[in-house]
């Protein structure tokens, strides 16, 4: 069955699209929620600028993810974490965990866009890719270590820092 998409539709169409769908979509869902109408002459050219400007903000969207793409392109992600001695944490690290840091980084990254085929259970050095649209991706570097190697380098740091303010 053909229908008008009413709205954006995520993995089936945008707005004023004429796409088609198996009826009982269509009938059960798309229909009787207002998501798309019978495709006439007259709903096609009620909906075509409306469609116009929703493609000119996809595409400034676009542009922002491109520029986002670059920007978090070979970033780097340190996560502490609680590790036994065999180098196995206790948890794990999930997406939230790395979208979070890129977050606290200053990056615009959502927690869907983090892909890891399974939870990061062991310390060392991962690669993972950010799906920031279908067809645009970027890849950054995570690094696990132990919690207390991180406390140990901070206090080093600080004790250094106190040694200068001393002398």
């Amino acid at each position: 069955m053909k229908v008008l998409l009413c709205e954006d539709i995520e993995k089936l169409g945008y707005l004023g699209d004429v796409i088609e769908v198996k009826d009982g979509y269509a009938r059960n869902f798309l229909l009787p929620y207002g998501k798309a109408t019978v495709p006439s002459e007259g709903n096609i050219r009620s909906l075509a600028r409306e469609k116009a400007k929703r493609a000119n903000e996809r595409k400034l969207v676009y542009k922002q993810l491109v520029s986002a793409g670059e920007a978090v392109q070979g970033a780097e992600v340190v996560i502490a974490a609680n590790v036994n001695e065999q180098g196995h944490l206790f948890g794990s690290v999930s997406e939230r965990d790395i979208a979070q840091n890129l977050r606290d980084q200053g990056f615009e990254i959502a927690d869907r866009m983090v892909n890891i085929a399974h939870h990061i259970k062991e310390a060392g050095t991962y690669e993972v890719t950010i799906k920031l649209a279908p067809e645009l991706t970027a890849t950054v570097s995570v690094v696990v270590v132990s919690q207390d190697a991180q406390e140990g380098d901070e206090q080093e740091q600080s004790e250094e820092k106190q040694d200068d303010d001393k002398e």
